[in-house]
C-alpha cells in the first residue's frame, strides 16, 4: 500500500464498502489464470489483498498479460521491472490502454490509483474478470487456462433483410401500438340516442 495516513469518518466508511466488495474466491481464479496464460515463469502471490496488490503493483505481470493475449502483435513492446513509483504506474496505465483496444469497456476498467494504491481492487479484478471473458470468446487460440473460469460474452447477430422485406414490415401494425382485430359497431346507436337495452319482444 501507499504510504498514506489512516482514514477517518466518512473516507474511512467508504473504503470499508468498497473492501467488501472484494472477493477472495475470484482472487484465486484470476491467479490461477495469470499463471497459467503468462507461463511457469510467474510466481504465486502470497493469499489476500495485499498479495494479490503486490503481485501485479508494478505493472510488469498485467504488460506480459496482454502480450499474452495478443499473439505476435504484441502492443508493449518494453516491459521493465523498476522500483520507482511513476515507472510503475506508467506500466499499469500502458496495461489499461492496452486492455481498451483488445475490446474491454471504459466502465468494467479500473484506475491506476485503485490498484497502486490500493484503493479498489475489487475494481481491479472487475477488469480481469472482463478481459478473461473477451479472450474466452474471441476463440483466436491465445487463451491459455480453464474456458470455465470465465463467462463468454453475447456476440453480435446481424441479420439483413431485402427491401421488399422492409417494405412489409412497414405496413404491420405492431402489437405495442393495439390492435383492431375484433373490433365491432355492431349494435352501437346514434349519438344522442338511448341504447336500446329491454327486449320488447320476448
Amino acid at each position: 500500500m501507499a504510504n498514506k495516513g489512516p482514514a477517518y469518518g466518512l473516507s474511512r466508511e467508504v473504503q470499508s464498502k468498497i473492501d467488501k466488495k472484494y472477493d477472495p474466491e475470484l482472487e484465486e481464479r484470476l491467479t490461477q489464470w495469470i499463471m497459467a496464460q503468462c507461463g511457469s515463469g510467474v510466481s504465486q502471490p502470497e493469499a489476500g489483498k495485499i498479495g494479490f496488490q503486490n503481485w501485479l503493483k508494478d505493472g510488469c505481470l498485467l504488460c506480459e498479460l496482454i502480450n499474452s493475449l495478443s499473439g505476435g502483435n504484441k502492443p508493449i513492446k518494453k516491459i521493465q521491472s523498476s522500483s520507482m513509483a511513476f515507472k510503475q504506474m506508467e506500466q499499469i496505465s500502458q496495461f489499461l490502454a492496452a486492455a481498451e483496444k483488445y475490446g474491454v469497456t471504459k466502465t468494467d476498467m479500473f484506475q491506476t490509483v485503485d490498484l497502486w494504491e490500493g484503493k479498489d481492487l475489487a475494481a481491479v479484478q472487475r477488469t480481469l474478470m472482463a478481459l478473461g471473458s473477451l479472450a474466452v470468446t474471441k476463440s483466436d487460440g491465445n487463451y491459455q487456462g480453464d474456458p470455465n473460469w470465465f463467462h463468454k460474452k453475447a456476440q453480435e447477430n446481424k441479420r439483413d433483410f431485402s427491401e421488399d422485406q422492409l417494405n412489409e414490415g412497414r405496413s404491420v401494425i405492431g402489437l405495442q401500438m393495439g390492435t383492431n382485430k375484433g373490433a365491432s359497431q355492431a349494435g352501437m346507436t346514434g349519438y344522442g340516442r338511448p341504447r336500446q337495452i329491454i327486449n320488447n319482444n320476448p
